[in-house]
């Protein structure tokens, strides 16, 4: 499938949220195949169902540029997980050449439309491999994700809070873009991967390919440590588990965990936009994600009816707290017209 991905969107009846003029939005998000991916695609299908925009979305990209982007005015709309607005609100991490001041302006143009669960950080390896677990990694060679981005944060996070081990002096890490992520799985680039993952995770399936896969919970000591809990701390973190027989993995794919519940970090974000979109426009396009959730959302993948599209709920959306960013006025009142309640700490 093309990275550039061009949906020209016909206008029809708006759903009931009052007539906005049909326009051009444009959208960056992740590999069509992710959550981030699938969710600004279903966007751009539900804005045409509404007659609302025409949405020219780019995929493939790193978020961190798209975050940026959209900050600056150079983009409408961007899949973002929420660690990213954090960092760049105090210019550190991969925007630490902004400088916190011009970071803290820039995270100040963000605001949401919706929610959703990313993806799951977590390890996984080909049996060939020969790990057996998070402590096998010492000395090994990680995929841990593209050059600059919030899974590499996450990644490394991890890596540290489970196994003891920092990139460079514990492990070697492998950063390549998510474009050449299969191809950097399938070909012995590196001997493990701690990557995002939804469930059952396209990537994992399509490494199938090459040999069978191990993927491995958070042990449930270091789930429980205060290493662990620090991660969840941060904003758009959260505590995440799973039964294992729930994951949807067939032959091929063995879960390894100490009691048949799959354990990692949660990476959750939303669909923002620029503080600047007008509220008649952002309220549309969050009136046609609600009413979209079930149709097309969770239409598009195995994995999209379990990545919490549609929730509010603080504790799995990792609003407010020390997440810089708040809900568009335009989405609190899509929001709360559909009978949802909003928390006044995240408007």
């Amino acid at each position: 499938m093309s990275r550039k991905l061009l949906a020209v969107l016909a206008a029809s009846s708006c759903m009931g949220t009052g007539a906005v003029a049909q326009t051009i939005l444009t959208a960056e998000t992740a590999a069509p195949n992710t959550t981030p991916g699938i969710s600004i695609i279903s966007l751009a299908e539900a804005a045409s169902n509404a007659g609302i925009a025409e949405i020219q979305v780019t995929a493939g990209q790193t978020l961190t540029n798209s975050v940026q982007n959209v900050a600056e005015g150079k983009t409408d709309i961007a899949a973002a997980p929420f660690i990213l607005p954090f960092l760049m609100s105090r210019g550190v991490g991969p925007y630490a050449g902004l400088g916190a001041e011009a970071g803290a302006d820039l995270s100040a143009n963000l605001a949401v439309l919706y929610t959703y669960r990313v993806s799951v950080q977590g390890l996984y390896a080909y049996d060939s491999s020969g790990i057996s677990g998070w402590d096998g990694l010492e000395g090994k060679t990680i995929y841990n994700g593209p050059p600059r981005g919030a899974a590499l944060t996450n990644a490394r996070l991890l890596v540290k809070a489970v196994a003891g081990l920092d990139e460079g002096a514990g492990y070697t890490g492998v950063q390549v873009n998510w474009g050449q992520a299969v191809k950097t799985i399938q070909d012995g680039s590196a001997d493990a991967f701690v990557l995002p993952q939804a469930f059952p995770d396209p990537r994992v399936t399509a490494a199938l390919a090459s040999g069978d896969v191990s993927v491995f919970s958070t042990p449930k000591v270091a789930y429980e440590s205060d290493a662990f809990q620090n991660i969840t701390k941060l904003p758009g973190t959260v505590s995440f588990s799973m039964p294992v027989a729930d994951m949807g993995y067939g032959e091929g794919v063995t879960v390894v965990s100490e009691d048949d519940t799959f354990r990692g970090p949660g990476t959750v974000g939303g669909d923002i936009v620029n503080v600047a979109m007008d509220f008649d426009t952002a309220k549309a396009l969050t009136a046609a994600f609600i009413g979209s959730v079930e149709n097309i959302y969770h239409a598009k993948a195995s994995f999209m009816p379990v990545a919490w599209h549609g929730e509010t709920n603080i504790a799995l959306t990792d609003m407010c707290g020390n997440n810089p960013l708040k809900y568009h006025p335009g989405a609190v009142a899509a929001w709360e017209e559909a009978g949802f309640a909003i928390p006044d700490c995240a408007k």
